[in-house]
């Protein structure tokens, strides 16, 4: 569990700025390496792990997390509110509530579970309902995707659910002109896309980051669903060990254990 955010995440940082051409992409390039993804999403796995999943424990292990790694990339409302003494949520509807909630659909036994602590997990910062609407979302997906929910099931479920538009194909979104985009909006809906049109992990994952676009957390929110439905191969576990350093490991070892 995890290793398929923070797969996707890895695979697609060297592109977030710089959106491929065409599908004929190397995978994980040179110079590849985890962003504010990864720190946030085991974050929140250690939330989940040590705290009675109240925002106070939430608040704690974000800022620990992320003042540990100051150069993770963070947004600029978001590193303020990591330094602050006193953080408070600022309405955000960007996608780092979706892009760090994969514990909490892990975690969770049930779908109603994973739907609350996906929102405690994001209105601590993303308190717009776009932004909770994101973690929901995806949290949800990752649900359904282990319990055996086939594509089609998962893809109405979401629609009717949150009201996505996921009646498009990747190649259709990137024709559009479609640009970096890091609301929850503009984001998740084309992440969900790229893992119902997937095939296997490492197709959802090139797909994901084909779309162009914020290609790393687009990578993560799709590499998180594909894991729950595929599974992910153990050469892309390896892959993804490689750029992480002990502290990351334990705490995904850590997770793994405490939900089994």
């Amino acid at each position: 569990m995890l290793y398929g955010t923070i797969y996707g995440d890895i695979a697609g940082s060297m592109y977030e700025f710089r959106s491929v051409k065409d599908y004929n992409f190397t995978s994980v390039p040179k110079g590849s390496h985890f962003t504010d993804d990864t720190v946030m999403t085991l974050a929140i796995a250690k939330w989940l792990m040590n705290d009675g999943w109240g925002d106070e424990g939430l608040v704690e292990a974000m800022q620990e997390m992320g003042r540990a790694y100051p150069k993770a990339g963070y947004g600029g409302m978001f590193r303020k509110w990591l330094a602050s003494e006193n953080p408070k949520p600022y309405n955000s509807f960007g996608n780092g509530s979706a892009m760090r909630v994969a514990p909490c659909a892990w975690i969770a036994d049930t779908l109603a579970t994973a739907e609350a602590l996906a929102k405690v997990s994001a209105e601590v910062t993303h308190n717009h309902p776009e932004g909770i609407k994101g973690a929901h979302a995806v949290a949800a997906a990752i649900v359904v995707a282990k319990e055996d929910y086939d594509k089609c099931e998962i893809k109405e479920y979401i629609t009717k659910t949150y009201g996505y538009n996921l009646n498009r194909t990747v190649q259709e979104i990137k024709d559009s002109g479609y640009k970096f985009d890091s609301t929850c909006q503009g984001s998740v809906p084309e992440a969900i896309i790229a893992f119902l049109e997937g095939t296997d992990f490492d197709e959802v994952i090139r797909l994901a980051i084909y779309l162009g676009g914020d290609a790393d957390t687009q990578a993560a929110i799709a590499g998180s669903i594909a894991e729950a439905f595929y599974g992910i191969p153990d050469k892309n576990v390896e892959i993804a060990k490689k750029y992480l350093d002990k502290n990351l490991i334990d705490i995904i070892y850590q997770f793994n254990k405490f939900c089994f």
